[in-house]
């Protein structure tokens, strides 16, 4: 049976660095495993009055459903201001709502931080597993997913260098044996 695993990129920049990493990482998948990119681009800012009132936005309820359907769930993201950006914050708690209804609840995760500067998006991915141990996504511990210095790891042809996609393939190969693992 093919396993699902959503993957939310919390860069909406058209040539961002994650969305390379989160698309080369979707290739290193074994063929059991089927990557969804899941879009959180498009969601209002969260307004617990509209749950309140029977009126979720629409991006808000396919977004809810899109994630019920997957199995497991990636983010990969930059760091703003020693943080996650507001999007993914954002995609975060439209859903975990409505109160006792979250989509994330015990879908096995995997954190992954890239960053251009050498501290790798360490805030980011802290505060990003803080998060998710509240809504009880239990995520990968190692290997740790911090990738620094990314413009130094892109060759000419725009792609990932192979050193990186085997350090790459190393962590999709834990997160597939950490998910198989609480999944059995």
């Amino acid at each position: 049976m093919t396993k699902k695993i959503g993957i939310f990129v919390g860069s909406l920049r058209k040539d961002s660095f994650n969305k390379l990493v989160a698309k080369t990482m979707a290739d290193l998948f074994p063929t059991d495993f089927e990557p969804v990119f899941i879009n959180i681009g498009d969601l209002e800012l969260y307004n617990q009055d509209l749950d309140d009132e029977g009126t979720p936005t629409e991006a808000w309820t396919t977004f809810r459903e899109e994630v019920k359907q997957v199995d497991g769930v990636m983010f990969v993201t930059p760091e703003y201001n020693r943080s996650v950006p507001a999007v993914l914050k954002n995609a975060l708690d439209v859903g975990s709502r409505p109160y006792g209804e979250s989509v994330w609840d015990k879908k096995p995760g995997l954190v992954v931080s890239v960053s251009p500067g050498a501290i790798s998006g360490f805030g980011a991915n802290h505060h990003l597993r803080q998060s998710l141990v509240f809504l009880n996504v239990p995520t990968l511990q190692q290997p740790e997913a911090y990738i620094g210095g990314i413009t130094n790891l892109i060759g000419e042809d725009g792609k990932i260098i192979d050193g990186t996609v085997g350090f790459l393939q190393s962590i999709v190969d834990a997160y597939v044996d950490f998910f198989n693992r609480l999944t059995a």
